[in-house]
């Protein structure tokens, strides 16, 4: 199935009061015939860290409970934004609705394909939508964050500036030279 855009729903969007109001205004106003919403990690991922560094999880378990943690974020965006389910697989997708990948179930599936991301902290749900957008065959990624990308900036300095994950000029390299990439501040 083609999903014509991928919106990353930034987790430290989380804590906006309206977030369920905008988020569905903002959507609407979108000129896509289907689109995938993927959530952000947010504080929940950031317990995971925690939890990861206070603990010593190892990489590979903190990979799994974050994306654990971002199956609870999919089903908090659900709660808030109308018109929307949770989907784990981008072919459950449909008109109608704002679908919401669970992105546990999602990676499951993944791991079985060649294109697997690694299972570090260099990962998180910025290159997870690349990856999506790239299944998806897509059109459109757009990441909603707190904060702006300088237009003057590429891929590789955003990611040292921690506008994106470390991992994400790499997955945005393994896109189609036709996707476009914007990132949109919500705030």
């Amino acid at each position: 199935m083609n999903i014509d855009t991928v919106v990353k729903v930034g987790g430290s969007l989380y804590d906006l009061p309206d977030l369920g109001a905008r988020l569905g205004k903002w959507l609407a106003g979108l000129e896509s015939s289907s689109v995938i919403l993927i959530p952000g990690g947010g504080p929940t991922a950031d317990l995971v860290r925690t939890w990861d560094r206070e603990q010593r999880l190892g990489e590979e378990a903190a990979h799994w409970l974050a994306l654990r943690a971002l199956t609870f974020n999919a089903h908090f965006l659900a709660s808030i934004l109308p018109d929307s389910r949770v989907i784990q697989s981008l072919e459950e997708a449909g008109p109608g609705w704002f679908s919401i990948l669970d992105m546990h179930a999602w990676a499951k599936e993944v791991e079985r394909g060649p294109d697997r991301f690694p299972h570090t902290w260099e990962v998180t749900s910025d290159s997870l939508a690349v990856q999506a957008a790239i299944r998806g065959k897509s059109s459109h990624l757009i990441l909603l964050k707190s904060v702006a990308l300088p237009a003057e900036i590429d891929w590789p300095e955003a990611a040292r500036r921690g506008i994106v994950d470390s991992f994400f000029p790499k997955a945005i390299r393994l896109a189609s030279s036709t996707l476009k990439v914007r990132v949109v501040p919500f705030r």
